[in-house]
């Protein structure tokens, strides 16, 4: 999957600022009862291996599972980040970044969580249930 070196972004205020690096183009929906209820809406995921943050000091974890926290400003309350610990990798929300104008919609996740009321359009978006995504990134084998 293409990838950018480093993108930037930032919170609603700018208290938090961030630049992320290795940046999938391809970013997912993920449906998942968590992520509505984290955002307001379905979380549009961007991965990045890596990040550098300003005002940290407003920079807040949330540890939303054993193995994931959730990171945001404390400031103004903004969905930042979902952060893997078992993997020390980030996924973005696609809207903090300055620049979106590079990234793509490829895929949903946690499909079989989604709620009715909307549909995105495409037939070249991946579709897979909680099962599915489970299976492939989170098996033994």
């Amino acid at each position: 999957m293409a990838s950018i070196d480093s993108l930037s972004g930032q919170c609603l205020c700018g208290a938090v600022s961030f630049t992320a690096s290795n940046v999938q183009t391809g970013y997912h929906a993920c449906h998942c009862n968590m992520c509505r209820r984290w955002t307001g809406a379905v979380f549009m995921g961007v991965h990045a291996d890596a990040a550098s943050f300003e005002g940290e000091d407003k920079l807040q974890q949330y540890e939303s599972s054993e193995w994931a926290s959730r990171g945001f400003c404390s400031a103004c309350g903004t969905s930042l980040f979902y952060y893997l610990k078992p993997n020390d990798h980030y996924v973005f929300c696609a809207g903090a970044f300055d620049d979106q104008s590079k990234l793509q919609m490829k895929g949903e996740i946690f499909v079989d969580s989604q709620p009715p009321g909307y549909q995105f359009a495409g037939e070249h978006l991946y579709r897979m249930t909680e099962q599915e995504f489970m299976d492939k990134y989170f098996s033994d084998a």
